[in-house]
């Protein structure tokens, strides 16, 4: 992704490359979640904003220290660099902090459709506090909730899902579901829409015209079901859209989604969308 776009390279160049394999002992991978965690810090701590890039340093440290790889007498440095952070982008920002620190859970609950069900889920929880709370009803029988529970860290989050399921609740770990952190709990309205429906993420560039470029290139080919634009402040608009498809025209849709030349992902099969948005029976695209 190019969230930290800072150092979004498409390759390593030769002389970094060299010196990285001379003195580097050790890399240490982070995904955006907590890249806004060590952001958010960094500000703590010092009062400064830096933009995603700048933050690496410290979210690398931090995931160093999790994994119990530092000691207490360790000396740690870290180099915060780069001002290039929008409002905008400072509202994704601030919305990933607490899933990148391990403070927040993002869970999708199945409630049987009768009073007190609720009451009980809550009293399951115990001590942990609601972050957020998205319901729909499904059926005359079931309920599907999203909900955000606010943790102490990491370690809690298994332990929770755990004594919800041993309570009876159906419980599913949205936490690490990029589907849902960016659209699905932004959404939360119902079942409906067409039973042939496709639902396509794409990465719209941030640019006059974009969108108008994507309209002319499907013509009027097939019906907009769904769309969700999640703006984040950087070059690329995240944008999911369902299509009302029928199977036989899968190929042409495949051409059309190449033809457009934004990058895509169909999710068609992801169990967010199937267990919030999803019409009965969509087709298994």
């Amino acid at each position: 992704g190019i969230f930290a776009d800072g150092v979004a390279v498409k390759q390593v160049g030769k002389e970094t490359f060299k010196l990285s394999k001379k003195y580097v002992d050790d890399v240490v991978t982070v995904n955006n979640d907590q890249l806004c965690a060590a952001i958010k810090s960094i500000f703590e701590d010092t009062r400064t904003i830096v933009e995603p890039a700048g933050a690496l340093g410290v979210a690398g440290i931090q995931i160093y220290a999790r994994e119990g790889k530092l000691k207490h007498s360790d000396n740690v440095a870290a180099i915060n660099s780069g001002a290039n952070m929008s409002f905008e982008r400072l509202q994704y920002v601030t919305e990933r902090t607490l899933i990148g620190g391990g403070k927040e859970a993002l869970f999708s609950v199945k409630l049987p459709e009768r009073p007190g069900a609720l009451q009980q889920f809550c009293n399951s929880l115990g001590k942990h506090a609601i972050s957020e709370f998205n319901y729909r009803q499904s059926s005359d029988d079931e309920a599907h909730i999203l909900v955000g529970i606010l943790m102490n860290g990491p370690g809690q989050i298994s332990e929770l899902e755990t004594k919800l399921e041993g309570d009876g609740f159906t419980v599913e770990n949205l936490t690490h579901s990029e589907l849902a952190k960016e659209h699905i709990r932004h959404m939360v309205g119902g079942k409906t829409g067409p039973t042939t429906e496709t639902l396509v993420h794409f990465d719209f560039p941030e640019r006059p015209g974009a969108l108008g470029h994507f309209l002319n290139v499907m013509s009027n080919r097939w019906n907009i079901s769904l769309f969700h634009y999640r703006g984040t402040g950087s070059d690329n608009g995240r944008v999911l859209i369902g299509f009302d498809v029928p199977r036989a025209d899968r190929q042409k849709f495949i051409a059309f989604l190449n033809k457009v030349g934004y990058y895509y992902q169909i999710q068609t099969d992801d169990s967010a969308y199937q267990t919030f948005l999803a019409p009965d029976a969509t087709v298994d695209n």
